[in-house]
């Protein structure tokens, strides 16, 4: 296992330095889901719910949250995000709601923190506007899906 990044050698936390990497196209895709109640899902879906249309609020939040994310975790680096992009797919037969969403950039450090934002605050979102239906809602499962670009090249998560 590598060491710490986060860390110098007094065991202080530290932002990493990227100014000597090179700059390379990287591209993150983050995936998670909102587990909901049949009526729930159903009033997402037919667009009928008291406070609007949750998944274009959600899919707004989302990508706002992925523009903020060094503001919301302390060692993330300011990046100029090229694109970011937060889809939804309801699985009426389960109930769910997922989410996935990619950034991209060309830059000298990785945006897997920005597409796991932009899940995890749609998620939060969803939760949100729904809370007065269903407070038995649960977000599930927000993890890396892929990444490409940088030293480290492709990563794609098991199935």
């Amino acid at each position: 296992m590598a060491d710490f990044t986060h860390l110098d050698k007094d065991g202080r936390v530290r932002m990493v330095d990227v100014g000597d990497k090179d700059e390379t196209k990287r591209v993150a895709v983050a995936v998670g889901a909102v587990k909901m109640n049949k009526e729930t899902l159903e009033k997402i879906i037919n667009n009928t719910g008291k406070k609007g249309n949750v998944l274009e609020t959600a899919r707004i939040a989302g990508v706002m949250a992925a523009k903020k994310t060094s503001d919301l975790i302390p060692m993330c680096h300011p990046l100029n995000i090229t694109h970011i992009r937060v889809d939804f797919t309801p699985d009426p037969e389960n109930c769910f709601i997922n989410i996935e969403a990619e950034a991209s950039l060309k830059g000298r450090t990785g945006i897997e923190m920005e597409a796991l934002t932009a899940v995890s605050v749609a998620a939060l979102t969803i939760y949100d506007m729904c809370k007065s239906y269903d407070r038995s809602m649960e977000i599930l499962n927000i993890r890396l899906q892929s990444k490409s670009g940088g030293k480290s090249g492709m990563f794609v998560a098991e199935k």
